[in-house]
C-alpha cells in the first residue's frame, strides 16, 4: 500500500469536493434565505482538511496500485459522507444531529432518497438545492468526476474507475484513455440532465423546480423539494416526463455514448440486458395498472395506468419519486414494486439494485442447470447477445448474489434487533441496499422514527449498495493485506 500516494489524492479528493459548497452559497446569496454561511463555514472546513492532507506528500508522484484505488474509494466515500453532513449540521434550519446528518448526506450521495426530514417545502432554498445536488453528483459517481481531472494534476485514474464503476463488466472503457471515458460519461450525463431540466420547466415546473428534480431524475435519486414528492404538482405531464428520463437513466450509459457518438440508435439493437430491462418495466407497469384498476384503488382505467405506470418505473429503476402513497396500495403490489429494486437498473446506469444483467445471467445459470439434469453430458453455454460468457463471470455473479443475500440478512435481523417490525426492516435494508428510499411500514413516508443504530445501519447498507458490495468487503479481506 503506498500510504503517501493515497494520502495526496484524498487530500486532492476533498479539495475538489470543497468546491461543491460553493453552489449551494450561491443559491443561498440569490434567494436570501439565510443558510449561505453554512456552506460557507463548511467549503473551509473541507477545503481545509484537504489541504492539510495535501501539503505533507504533494511531491508525490507515484501511480496507484489496483489495491490502492479500493482504499481511496472506500476512504474517499466516507469522508465524503462526512463532508455532505457538515453543512445539515450547521445551519439553523434544519440543525440536524450527527445521525441524521450523515444519513441525509449518504442518502443523497448514494442515490437512496431515503430521508429523516420533514416539512421539506419550508426548507430554505440552498439546503433543497443542496440535497437535489448531491444525488446528481452521487448519479455518475464523484468519482469518476474527479478521474477526469485528477490527470491535469500529473494522476492516473484507471484504479479509481475499476474500484467505482458499477456493473460486472468493469474494464471495458468507452475511449482508449480513461480521463476520456470518465469526461465523456460526464458531457452525456451533463446533456441528458439539461434535456431532463427544460423539460420539466417547458411542463410547469419553475426553474427553481425544474433544475432541482432534473438532478434527482437523471441521477435516479428520488429526493424532491416538497414534501408530496412529484405529486406536488398534480400534473400528468411532469410524470411522464419523469418516467421517460427515470427509464433513460436506468440504461447503461456506454449504450448512450454509443448511440451519441455514431448518431444512431444501433447500438440499443440486439442488446439483451436493454431488452430484459424494458420488458421488465412494461411488465410491471402492466400489471400495477391492472390491479389499480380492478381493486377499485383509483377510478377510471386512466387514472389506474396514470399512477400504476408512474410508481412502476419509479420504484423498480430504484429513483424512488412518488406521486401517491404506494405502501399503502391494497394486497400484493407494494411488496411486488420492493422486489423489482432488487433488480433495479441496467450496469453502468445510475440506477441501483443487483442490476439486470446479474438477473440475466442467474435466470440463464438456472436454464442451464435445469438443461444438465436432461443432458448430464452436453456443453451448455450461457450466451448474453449471441457471445458465450466465460464460467468466470457467471461464478463472480454468484458468488455477488450469495453476498447480497448473506449481508441482508445479517442487516435485517440487527434492524428488528433495534425494535423495528419486521415488514419495516425487510423493506427499509431493500431500500437502503437497493439504493431505493422510500419503504413499506414505518418507513414508507420518511425515515425520521427509527432509532440512531437503525439509522447508522442504514448507512451501511446505503454504502455496501452503491459500492457493490465487493468493493467494500475486500479491504477485510486478511489476502487483501498481504504482500
Amino acid at each position: 500500500m503506498r500510504r503517501p500516494a493515497i494520502q495526496r489524492i484524498l487530500g486532492l479528493l476533498l479539495m475538489v469536493f470543497s468546491l461543491t459548497m460553493l453552489a449551494p452559497y450561491g443559491v443561498s446569496m440569490w434567494y436570501a434565505d439565510g443558510a449561505g454561511e453554512s456552506f460557507l463555514t463548511a467549503f473551509g472546513l473541507i477545503l481545509g482538511t484537504g489541504v492539510l492532507l495535501w501539503l505533507p506528500v504533494c511531491r508525490v508522484r507515484r501511480e496507484l496500485k489496483l489495491r490502492d484505488g479500493f482504499i481511496v474509494v472506500l476512504l474517499f466515500w466516507v469522508g465524503l459522507s462526512l463532508s455532505g453532513a457538515v453543512p445539515l449540521m450547521l445551519a439553523e434550519h434544519p440543525h440536524m444531529r450527527l445521525a441524521d446528518a450523515i444519513f441525509e448526506s449518504v442518502s443523497g450521495l448514494t442515490t437512496t432518497g431515503a430521508t429523516v426530514l420533514t416539512g421539506i417545502d419550508h426548507l430554505p432554498r440552498s439546503i433543497l438545492f443542496y440535497r437535489q445536488f448531491l444525488q446528481w453528483l452521487g448519479g455518475m459517481g464523484i468519482i469518476v468526476l474527479a478521474v477526469a481531472i485528477l490527470p491535469l494534476l500529473g494522476i492516473g485514474g484507471m484504479q479509481l474507475y475499476r474500484a467505482e464503476t458499477p456493473g460486472p463488466m468493469k474494464d471495458h472503457k468507452l475511449t482508449p484513455r480513461i480521463a476520456e471515458t470518465a469526461k465523456a460519461l460526464w458531457y452525456l450525463y451533463l446533456t441528458i440532465t439539461i434535456l431532463c431540466a427544460g423539460a420539466y420547466w417547458l411542463a410547469g415546473m419553475t426553474p427553481f423546480d425544474a433544475i432541482g428534480h432534473s438532478f434527482s431524475t437523471v441521477g435516479i435519486g428520488g429526493f424532491s423539494t416538497h414534501d408530496a414528492s412529484l405529486g406536488y404538482f398534480d400534473s400528468p405531464l411532469i410524470e411522464a416526463i419523469a418516467v421517460v428520463f427515470m427509464t433513460v437513466a436506468g440504461v447503461n450509459f456506454a449504450l448512450h455514448y454509443a448511440a451519441w457518438h455514431s448518431l444512431s440508435i444501433r447500438a440499443y439493437r440486439g442488446e439483451e440486458e436493454l431488452k430484459t430491462y424494458l420488458f421488465l418495466l412494461l411488465g410491471l407497469a402492466i400489471i400495477s395498472t391492472l390491479y389499480l384498476y380492478f381493486s377499485g384503488t383509483f377510478s377510471g382505467f386512466l387514472n389506474a395506468a396514470r399512477f400504476g405506470i408512474f410508481q412502476a418505473v419509479s420504484i423498480s429503476t430504484t429513483t424512488g419519486f412518488t406521486t401517491a402513497g404506494y405502501h399503502v396500495w391494497p394486497s400484493f403490489l407494494p411488496v411486488l414494486l420492493l422486489f423489482a429494486s432488487f433488480i433495479g437498473g441496467c450496469a453502468g446506469s445510475t440506477g441501483g439494485g443487483l442490476k439486470v444483467i446479474r438477473i440475466l445471467l442467474l435466470f440463464k445459470q438456472g436454464m442451464r442447470e435445469i438443461l444438465r439434469l436432461i443432458h448430464p453430458n452436453a456443453e451448455i453455454p450461457i450466451r448474453v447477445g449471441g457471445t458465450a460468457l466465460p464460467d468466470r463471470v457467471v461464478d463472480a455473479v454468484w458468488g455477488f448474489f450469495a453476498t447480497y443475500v448473506a449481508i441482508f440478512s445479517f442487516l435485517l435481523l440487527a434492524l428488528m434487533a433495534t425494535g423495528l417490525d419486521q415488514v419495516t426492516a425487510f423493506s427499509a435494508v431493500a431500500a437502503s441496499m437497493n439504493n431505493l428510499g422510500p419503504g413499506l411500514g414505518d418507513v414508507g413516508a420518511n425515515y425520521g422514527t427509527i432509532s440512531d443504530t437503525a439509522k447508522w445501519l442504514l448507512s451501511l447498507g446505503m454504502l455496501l449498495g452503491r459500492l457493490e458490495i465487493f468493493t467494500l468487503l475486500v479491504i477485510f479481506s486478511p489476502s487483501f493485506w498481504r504482500p
